[in-house]
């Protein structure tokens, strides 16, 4: 990045995004009051631009318009110009999106929105070149177009600006569907998934793909309610693509954002934490499940490689990596083959690259992307050797190639610690140290809610971001809810209640401070929160889980742990608006569709009596954690205090394990094996509604 002697409004803020355009000849500020002001009173039209660290085409921006100082002085005569991390705020982001999408059909990052002096979206796009390219008018051309319309035309803009702020906020009303909650939404969700699924290279639609976890882990729970093979079937075909792919990093673990094409080959290369911490999720309840050795070992390299890249040293989670190292797109992951054996030497250099398709011509501008066509049994025939020597070498090449790659200039890390998605990671740490018994996991999970709780909690009230010894704005909705799943998953791992008792906190917070009390479920931002045009409301699940469905998921978990109904009354607050577009919408409501599947039950209710950390108790304990069980709750311990303990007596003072289905219980059981039996039966009955 050309270095500048400028410095704008951006230099005192924490974002990295924010600080990578400090710089820029652009007088930039942050959201705040003083820009706000500014507008107002010189009477001057806002230029909004919000983006992301690890957006490509946020930094191709940066590079070709914003520390152009020509464009920049227009700007900077025109415009009052506002940067903003959408990680940061994704209330303005929602906003903004969602009137570029109605004023133009589409929408992306950057975004670059062009408000009145009292905020009011009146032009908008995303990426502009710096000049008139393919039918793509140059921004100069916009800027000045934009910035004369504002002065020639405002009671135009003011009348168009009013139909837009109606709009947003009065959205369409979702479809309503006959039934209600009822076991054919799952039905009719399932099945238009299916429609759309890509049964030649998994996945669902056609490029670019993105990692489909959410509807993946629908799918897990319809073939476990149903018996549908082909649900199985869709799911490990996705799962064992996307791990042989090149969206799948092959040698540190840990998957990109997305593919460019439809066979999960060439990848955008940024990695998110989020991305990670829910495919990290899926494909250990497809490891519980199927027993597949690979599930496994991407759960595990997955996690590794958090631990080894995006773990502060307080416990937090850094939030993404970028696509980009020294100014090449994928440029850290890429290799030739004269690399490759430069390292491991010939013989084995040779058959290293046959496993991972390392070719002279190259799948990715001339150099590759490392990705598994074939089976390693397969190019062990091919080349004459044991498939235990091909794995071998696949083995000891991969831990050469990973510490020969760390001496390349590495991508650009977000180091914002962002609570949000620290609870998504919270939860996929949580639950992969109780099935796989792994204590790394479990101390990292431990830290992250420690810090969490500590270092992202002022006077009881989240806050949504923290980085250099200290955090700031206000938590949202997916904030409080992500955490309170989060907390959820840990007491289910270490049963210490304080977990519990947080979760409960926090998830009473969301009632107080989010509830819409007419539309049902919750806004986006808190009753405290400063006013904007319009208080945006998360419908849909995206890229993560919407604050909603998250906010569902935890709150039945509450209901059944602690068997007070209010939290299954909140639940159904969020599900009954949208059960037709449930239906109908599969893609977009699929943690929606895996929080009503839960509601409908039946629901395993597990009570084991006893220390967790006496053996006896361990081995029960062992045949829970170790079987895929989506719809089910655990306590554990000799607290009286958790409903789902109390009244439930030893037998001898033995430890012993109670299983109620939907409050119907069980005779108690003291033996794992008897316990294992318990667990394995079908669940036939379903609560009535």
């Amino acid at each position: 990045m050309t270095e500048h002697k400028h410095t704008n409004h951006l230099v005192n803020e924490t974002s990295p995004y924010l600080l990578q355009h400090a710089h820029n000849p652009v007088d930039w500020y942050p959201w705040c009051e003083e820009a706000l002001r500014r507008a107002r009173d010189e009477d001057k039209p806002i230029l909004l631009s919000i983006g992301y660290s690890a957006c490509h085409w946020c930094h191709v921006m940066e590079r070709e318009s914003f520390e152009n100082e020509a464009i920049a002085s227009v700007m900077n005569a025109h415009f009052i110009n506002i940067k903003v991390d959408r990680e940061e705020r994704p209330d303005l982001d929602a906003i903004y999106m969602a009137a570029v999408q109605m004023l133009t059909g589409s929408g992306g990052w950057p975004l670059t929105v062009f408000l009145t002096p009292d905020q009011i979206p009146f032009y908008g796009g995303t990426y502009f070149p710096p000049e008139d390219r393919r039918g793509m008018p140059g921004f100069p051309r916009v800027l000045m177009s934009v910035a004369r319309a504002h002065n020639e035309k405002k009671e135009q803009i003011r009348s168009d600006a009013a139909a837009i702020v109606a709009a947003l906020r009065n959205p369409a009303e979702f479809e309503q569907h006959g039934d209600g909650l009822a076991a054919s939404v799952l039905d009719s969700a399932a099945d238009r998934l299916m429609a759309s699924y890509d049964d030649r290279e998994g996945g669902f639609g056609s490029a670019p793909k993105f990692p489909p976890s959410m509807p993946l882990t629908f799918l897990l729970r319809s073939y476990l309610r149903t018996g549908n093979g082909d649900f199985r079937a869709a799911v490990e075909h996705t799962l064992d693509k996307m791990a042989c792919g090149g969206i799948y990093d092959q040698l540190g673990g840990g998957f990109h954002r997305y593919s460019v094409d439809n066979r999960w080959l060439v990848p955008h290369f940024e990695k998110m934490l989020y991305d990670n911490a829910l495919l990290s999720r899926v494909y250990l309840d497809a490891y519980l499940l199927t027993r597949k050795p690979l599930y496994r070992i991407i759960v595990e390299e997955t996690l590794d490689y958090i631990l080894r890249e995006m773990t502060s040293p307080e416990g937090g989670f850094y939030s993404s990596q970028d696509a980009d190292s020294e100014g090449h797109e994928g440029k850290f992951f890429l290799w030739s083959p004269d690399e490759v054996v430069q390292v491991l030497g010939r013989e084995e250099g040779d058959l290293f690259r046959r496993y991972f398709d390392i070719t002279e011509d190259g799948n990715f501008e001339g150099r590759n992307i490392l990705n598994i066509p074939r089976t390693a049994a397969l190019v062990a025939r091919l080349n004459g050797v044991s498939e235990e020597r091909m794995l071998e070498i696949v083995r000891r090449g991969r831990g050469l190639l990973l510490r020969e790659r760390e001496r390349r200039v590495g991508p650009g890390r977000d180091e914002k610690i962002l609570t949000a998605w620290n609870g998504l990671m919270l939860r996929s740490f949580a639950e992969a140290a109780r099935s796989l018994g792994r204590h790394d996991y479990r101390l990292a999970a431990v830290k992250a809610a420690d810090f969490v709780l500590t270092r992202a909690r002022r006077e009881g009230r989240l806050l949504r971001s923290y980085k250099d010894g200290g955090a700031r704005l206000s938590g949202y909705l997916e904030d409080y809810a992500f955490v309170t799943e989060g907390l959820i998953s840990l007491y289910e791992t270490t049963f210490d209640p304080r977990w519990l008792d947080e979760a409960i906190g926090l998830a009473s917070l969301v009632v107080d401070l989010f509830t819409d009390e007419q539309g049902g479920g919750f806004y986006s931002t808190s009753r405290e929160h400063e006013p904007l045009i319009h208080r945006p409301r998360e419908s849909y699940d995206g890229a993560i889980p919407s604050g909603n469905s998250v906010a569902a998921g935890a709150f039945l978990r509450l209901w059944k742990l602690t068997s007070e109904e209010r939290w299954s009354v909140q639940a159904r607050s969020v599900l009954e608006p949208i059960a037709g577009a449930m239906a109908q919408h599969p893609q977009a409501f699929s943690n929606y569709l895996c929080a009503l599947d839960f509601y409908l039950g039946p629901v395993r209710e597990i009570a084991i009596l006893g220390d967790p950390q006496d053996a006896a108790t361990q081995a029960l304990l062992a045949e829970v954690s170790g079987r895929y069980l989506p719809n089910s709750v655990l306590a554990c311990g000799l607290d009286s205090r958790l409903p789902l303990l109390r009244g439930k007596p030893r037998i001898k003072g033995e430890p012993i394990a109670y299983v109620c289905i939907d409050s119907v219980c069980e005779a108690p059981v003291a033996e794992p094996s008897a316990l294992g039996r318990l667990l394995d039966e079908p669940m036939r009955r379903r609560r009535g509604i």
